[in-house]
């Protein structure tokens, strides 16, 4: 086994589930909401790009903004269906109706895209770096530095602006924002708006590195859930570092165990982690 490899490819899958994570990290935070529809809305996202590009003949660069417009569109839509049962906290109904609704963003991907397994080929997927005995593409230096920045960025917004301000007053107490003036209702849809088009961009950044299929959600919201559970809820850097640890693990379980396990591996993982340590890697309250 190449360690250095392994290496390579555990940070970078690692930056891909962070990247995945990071909406659904932001909805936990502020809205303490669970979206099951996560891994369906990624999928979508990846499709979305395909299409744009292998259909219309757009280029990447066009492609991936239309994803992000799509993921917005879905999650404010998301969020007009579920405003009554978010603003009454129905915890049991939120879970169930996201899972509906990701059945049928799978459904209507089949009938929209096929069945059939595709490619997204980008013009950084398809260079490959070589550095000795490892090698890398560009796309996934792509998704290392889209994933610091993304994380970056949104701990900049939370911390130093207005509107990380007001969500992160929804997040302690919503009842308590709406009496000191702040709309609920439109931190509500924007969390579910960022999320689309967080989980938006993390597809059209990480699906080229494996075939896209309109079953891909289902494991990738299986992964996310992992990642923001193992990082401590509604902790931005926790997921973060949740993601990174999560990626390194698989890797090289993958090499030395064997790909077939790394689910079942990830969840040995996170009961070991959540028996010692209840509240994750790190603990996180309000989007921190």
């Amino acid at each position: 086994m190449n360690l250095s490899q392994q290496l390579i490819n555990g940070l970078v899958l690692g930056h891909a589930y962070a990247l995945i994570a990071i909406g659904w990290t932001v909805l936990l935070g502020v809205a303490k909401l669970v979206n099951f529809a996560h891994g369906q809305m990624y999928m979508l996202g990846a499709f979305v790009t395909w299409y744009a590009m292998s259909q219309f003949g757009l280029s990447y660069f066009v492609a991936v903004p239309i994803a992000i417009v799509v993921g917005v569109l879905v999650g404010a839509l998301m969020q007009r269906v579920l405003l009554g049962l978010t603003l009454r906290q129905d915890l049991v109904s939120i879970m169930i109706v996201t899972l509906g609704f990701g059945h049928v963003l799978h459904g209507v991907a089949a009938l929209a895209f096929g069945s059939t397994g595709q490619i997204l080929d980008t013009p950084f997927s398809m260079e490959t770096v070589y550095l000795d005995d490892v090698w890398f593409t560009w796309q996934d230096l792509l998704i290392v530095a889209g994933t610091i920045f993304g994380f970056g960025a949104l701990k900049l917004v939370l911390d130093r602006t207005t509107l990380g301000r007001h969500a992160r007053m929804v997040a302690e107490d919503p009842k308590l924002a709406m009496l000191a003036g702040i709309d609920v209702r439109k931190v509500y849809f924007g969390v579910f708006a960022f999320e689309g088009a967080a989980v938006a961009l993390a597809a059209a950044f990480v699906a080229p590195r494996t075939p896209i299929l309109t079953s891909m959600g289902f494991d990738e919201v299986i992964m996310t859930f992992v990642v923001v559970v193992l990082g401590g809820i509604g902790s931005v850097w926790g997921s973060y570092v949740a993601g990174l640890v999560l990626g390194l693990f698989i890797a090289f379980f993958g090499a030395l165990v064997s790909p077939a396990y790394t689910t079942a591996a990830a969840f040995v993982v996170l009961i070991v982690v959540l028996t010692l340590r209840p509240g994750g890697l790190t603990v996180g309250t309000g989007a921190r």
